[in-house]
């Protein structure tokens, strides 16, 4: 049986954050009740004129930037034309010709469940466009033969990113999306909320014999989530394999994702460039961006993931795994930064950042900037600690009532009487009290059993209600036994 290669290739749909649409003043909001935000520019009214959005341009050009793609300095709008319902004027206003960005790359982490591996990924072009409308038929639009069409998303703006056909498996086309969001995500760009479709992706793929031409391509539309993406690029590369295996020919053509049967199904044969009669745009001058528009969205691009991955690894000494969980969305590292803003431990403020704060809010659902803690309270937390006021597990409960009330750390712990117990006298004579009740422990220790030890360090601990210095104990604990061997 042959051995196909797969190619894949991704289309990516993200809206942008600006406050109003496009070309006209139309609020960007989708979500409000149908048919509000719409004007005469936006639902194509003969006569109406669009002016472009310069937010939209900045944001677009730090995706340019941050992708490493080359400028079109001088670039323009066309008119893609092709009737639907929910486009209202008939055709789309985008750029073919002469995109805003190409030719650039992302480097993207892929675990093909073997090793992980880094990986360039090429892009094609990124380019402007506005959004269509959103067609509801059958029974979402409350009647199975009707459809309803609600422009509020008409006009809003749109950057389309399309990556070079350079990935290999599902894994790699996983990972391309996840990096890409990541990206959009620090950059402020958009929101990606897929579940309302402000960020959407669609994938090409073909197969073909090791070294041989590219396939036939298939695009895949209907990808609501990255779920979806996986499990509809597995359809569908199953779905050719058979067909291929079977002395047949993969047809190019548009394909739907459906959710319910699990496969991919026929949409449309696919059209090309030159069935769209793709011409300029003759309302919307050619747009020129000099190089001090390139330099000020330059600077003031934030620090781009993998550059602050690398940075936490290189200058803060933390390892790949824990600098990935730090930056894996750009508020949980602000936080971490400013958590470590006058503090000299950054491998142990990550673990309270990592493990406590991340973990606690994982479990209930919440994101970081919805926590009751900040920064600086948990960079105090830590601090008490290291000055030995409090234990490390006194610590966690005390977090515990942070992160429920949001007080500090150490008005939680006078309250509650919690300060670490450091008093050697005190402590020596808990620890003689602990030893005279553990003979047992006290013999297997003395005989050798070394891990004995941990009992008795237990033991005071108890007694003490986790309150005593584990450091101060451990030294009384070895300086009685050693009196006694």
């Amino acid at each position: 049986m042959d051995t196909y290669e797969i190619v894949i290739g991704m289309e990516a749909h993200a809206e942008l954050l600006t406050e109003t649409k496009q070309f006209c003043s139309c609020a960007n909001v989708a979500l409000a009740p149908p048919n509000t935000n719409v004007c005469p520019v936006c639902l194509g009214f003969p006569g109406s004129l669009p002016v472009l959005n310069a937010r939209n341009v900045d944001l677009s050009l730090r995706s340019v930037l941050a992708l490493n793609c080359d400028i079109n300095q001088r670039n323009f709008f066309e008119r893609k034309n092709y009737f639907y319902p929910d486009l209202p004027k008939a055709y789309q206003t985008t750029q073919a010709a002469a995109p805003l960005g190409e030719g650039g790359y992302i480097d993207i982490d892929v675990n093909d469940g073997k090793s992980t591996f880094t990986k360039r990924v090429g892009i094609h072009d990124v380019h402007m466009e506005e959004d269509t409308g959103k067609s509801t038929h059958g029974e979402a639009a409350g009647d199975p033969d009707s459809s309803l069409v609600d422009f509020n998303r008409a006009g809003i703006p749109l950057l389309e990113i399309v990556s070079q056909p350079d990935m290999r498996s599902v894994e790699e086309a996983e990972a391309y999306m996840n990096t890409l969001r990541q990206i959009l995500l620090y950059l402020e760009i958009s929101d990606c909320k897929m579940e309302q479709g402000r960020l959407r992706f669609e994938a090409s793929v073909s197969l073909r014999l090791p070294g041989a031409e590219l396939g036939t391509r298939v695009e895949i539309k209907n990808l609501n989530s990255m779920k979806s993406v996986r499990d509809a690029l597995r359809s569908e590369i199953a779905r050719q394999q058979k067909v291929l295996s079977s002395g047949g020919v993969v047809e190019q053509m548009t394909m739907l994702w459906d959710e319910a049967s699990g496969t991919t199904q026929p949409m449309r044969s696919k059209e090309h460039a030159h069935d769209y009669r793709y011409f300029p745009e003759p309302d919307l001058p050619p747009l020129d961006i000099d190089t001090e528009w390139i330099e000020r969205v330059r600077a003031a691009m934030p620090e781009l993931p993998r550059v602050k991955k690398e940075r936490f690894i290189n200058q803060l000494g933390l390892t790949e795994y824990e600098a990935g969980v730090l930056t894996i969305a750009r508020e949980v590292a602000d936080f971490y930064e400013a958590a470590l803003a006058g503090y000299d431990n950054p491998k142990t403020l990550s673990n309270w950042v990592s493990n406590e704060l991340l973990g606690r809010l994982n479990a209930e659902n919440q994101s970081i900037t919805e926590s009751k803690v900040s920064p600086a309270q948990l960079r105090d937390l830590v601090k008490l600690i290291d000055a030995g006021t409090i234990s490390g597990k006194i610590a966690k409960e005390v977090f515990d009532d942070m992160f429920q009330t949001g007080r500090d750390a150490e008005v939680i712990v006078e309250e509650k009487g919690l300060t670490q117990v450091s008093d050697t006298a005190e402590l020596k004579a808990i620890c003689q009290s602990v030893i005279d009740k553990s003979e047992k422990i006290v013999q297997d220790y003395l005989g050798g059993k070394e891990k004995s030890f941990g009992a008795l360090v237990g033991g005071v601990m108890k007694e003490t209600k986790g309150r005593a210095n584990p450091g101060v104990v451990n030294e009384l604990l070895k300086e009685i036994l050693a009196g006694m061997s």
